[in-house]
């Protein structure tokens, strides 16, 4: 399959706008153990200003540095001493803001995702979290900082969100900042990983 991967200048726009644009958008990962990708169905936008949530709010430090750099590149970080979240930096170099990728429709390589998260998991149970989708996709610590305009990980032009019904909530999984309104995800799709929020 041919991709038409997502330009830099692509994230250097408004950070909410672009959390909204990436919906229908497709994470590609030629792994060592196999090609695996997913659609994106659900997003947040966290801004360096007036958003206690995000990482950067309190200004760059080792673990947000990669926040602070050109746009379009991935900010993975381990939480709860568990799992990973993989995030994409966006607005202009310095400004510290990025989208998480909260959850993915399965594409490609979904046997390979099967064994990295167990052979039990259930095709919507695979991607439907920041966490559950690093697991398939393979998405950990060495991917952070990494470009996301080249193979062999990277972000492809998708199915556009004005052609799809978009749903609009506060975020997450956060104890600041739950009144912004800056979740995104797809209406009706099963791999979203909280529906009705």
């Amino acid at each position: 399959m041919k991709y038409q991967i997502l330009a830099q200048d692509y994230y250097q726009g408004h950070t909410v706008e672009i959390a909204r644009s990436l919906l229908g958008a497709r994470l590609v990962y030629f792994s060592p153990e196999g090609l695996t990708s997913g659609i994106i169905v659900e997003t947040e936008a966290y801004l360096s200003q007036d958003d206690p949530a995000c990482h950067a709010a309190r200004g760059k430090t080792k673990r947000n540095a990669v926040m602070f750099g050109p746009p379009g590149r991935a900010y993975v970080y381990f939480i709860y001493g568990s799992y990973y979240c993989f995030n994409v930096v966006t607005n202009g170099e310095g400004v510290g803001e990025a989208v998480l990728i909260r959850a993915l429709e399965p594409v490609e390589g979904l046997g390979l995702m099967q064994k990295r998260c167990g052979r039990g998991q259930k095709k919507n149970n695979l991607t439907s979290g920041p966490g559950k989708l690093c697991q398939a996709m393979g998405i950990c610590r060495e991917h952070n900082g990494m470009s996301l305009q080249e193979y062999p990980f990277f972000i492809a032009a998708g199915v556009a969100p004005d052609n799809l019904s978009v749903g609009v909530s506060g975020r997450i999984g956060i104890n600041q900042g739950q009144d912004k309104q800056w979740r995104f995800y797809l209406k009706g799709n099963p791999f979203v990983s909280r529906r009705g929020v």
